[in-house]
């Protein structure tokens, strides 16, 4: 078979066509795991990520707070969003029959938020999700690839905008990614899965110990420095335990929603969302997070995080540090690096600048997560909006009034 002829699991002209032919086509979503923000959901999304910030959790103290009440952290979005698309014409229905990257191997790359008002609660979402743009790249990781970046765009219930979301996956032939996982020997290139020592354990325990969070004491603009450095969060050592809990208050959005029966009628219509176990038993295709049998089925040492709980813990980190009275504007990654179960990563961040633009007072900051190799898994950076000691920050204006219009400049944006 040629590399343009097509066919399952490779990538071909065809399938950058048919991916182009679907940008700009909002597509439908899964059931909300969360229809209405209230403290149980916020709480449970936020110990997912390890953040017991009682801004998020507790009622009572939100209500002393310039907030007036309970917020929703700022990912929660994940878990929100009841579906805004409008009916599909009989063009896009045919549009979007099909994967056309099916069986090639798929890799969150990167992710960027911005945010312009928090959800609160009794506060409902409305999200509008469609693919914005695809393009052909070479890849160290995987040779020739397909980027393609989706956005996710949110609404409260009286048509405010909350979020832009603009995530980018990588599509790679799985043969081709396993071949470069490997040596030119053939052999996995080493990834060290060594016990704990008691001594690194327990320097772990006591970054956790000491860990602090600005919470009530206002951080203002004019006494931050460029070069002062956030106080670093470490989580970890990464376990299943943890992928199960961020579950709990994240829901399945990205898989198929539902067990047994209901996952039943979606393996009918999806029965690729659910390739067989060493039982032959049908299971979800995210089971390679915590099954490590699959991941090295498909040339990967170790089942590994989700990209979007290294976003989580980048933003409990910078939630910390810029206090209540502060706003996360904007948050920039990139995943590079597998983090396998066992990984522990660390958390660290640096002011690389102070601005005034159009009366915001951003501090923007350089952001990452390592793990106990020396190794950076996600590079990024960060704006955070904090209060000088006469004015109180001011929530940015969003781009467009409406999730339609947003879609629009996005498209634009991307092109």
């Amino acid at each position: 078979m040629t590399a343009d002829s097509g066919g399952y699991g490779i990538l071909t002209e065809e399938s950058f066509e048919r991916s182009r032919r679907r940008i700009g086509i909002p597509l439908r979503t899964n059931p909300a795991h969360i229809t209405e923000v209230n403290a149980d959901a916020t709480r449970h999304f936020a110990y997912g990520y390890g953040d017991d910030n009682p801004l998020y959790c507790d009622p009572g103290y939100g209500k002393k707070t310039r907030w007036g009440g309970l917020i929703a952290p700022p990912n929660f979005t994940y878990c929100m969003g009841e579906n805004a698309a409008p009916a599909l014409t009989p063009e896009q229905t045919r549009a979007l029959k099909g994967d056309p990257f099916a069986g090639l191997g798929s890799y969150q790359a990167a992710m960027e938020f911005e945010y312009y008002r928090p959800l609160v609660a009794g506060d409902r979402c409305r999200a509008l999700r469609a693919q914005v743009g695809v393009q052909d790249k070479e890849s160290r990781f995987g040779g020739r690839t397909a980027h393609v970046t989706h956005d996710f765009l949110y609404a409260n219930g009286h048509g405010q905008i909350v979020t832009i979301q603009r995530g980018t996956w990588i599509n790679a032939e799985r043969h081709t990614t396993k071949a470069r996982s490997e040596g030119e020997s053939g052999t996995k290139q080493p990834v060290s899965l060594e016990p704990y020592a008691d001594e690194d354990l327990a320097e772990i325990d006591a970054a956790y110990d000491a860990e602090t969070r600005r919470g009530p004491q206002v951080r203002y603009f004019e006494d931050v420095e460029v070069g002062q450095e956030i106080q670093p969060r470490v989580k970890g050592p990464l376990v299943v335990t943890d992928l199960i809990v961020w579950h709990i208050g994240w829901g399945m959005q990205l898989t198929p929603p539902g067990a047994f029966g209901i996952a039943r009628k979606v393996r009918k219509k999806a029965p690729g969302l659910y390739p067989p176990n060493a039982r032959r038993v049908p299971d979800t295709v995210q089971r390679l997070h915590w099954d490590p049998e699959r991941a090295r089925e498909l040339g990967i040492p170790m089942s590994y995080d989700y990209g979007a709980m290294r976003e989580t813990w980048l933003t409990h980190a910078l939630t910390d540090w810029m206090g209540d009275d502060g706003w996360l504007f904007n948050l920039r990654c990139q995943h590079r690096k597998f983090n396998y179960i066992g990984d522990t990563t660390w958390i660290r961040g640096t002011v690389v600048d102070k601005v005034s633009v159009d009366g915001r007072n951003e501090v923007h900051l350089e952001v990452s997560c390592w793990n106990q190799r020396g190794e950076q898994t996600t590079p990024g950076s960060a704006v955070v909006l904090l209060p000088t000691r006469d004015r109180a920050v001011e929530l940015p204006a969003p781009p467009a009034d409406s999730l339609e219009g947003l879609l629009a400049l996005e498209i634009a944006r991307f092109a």
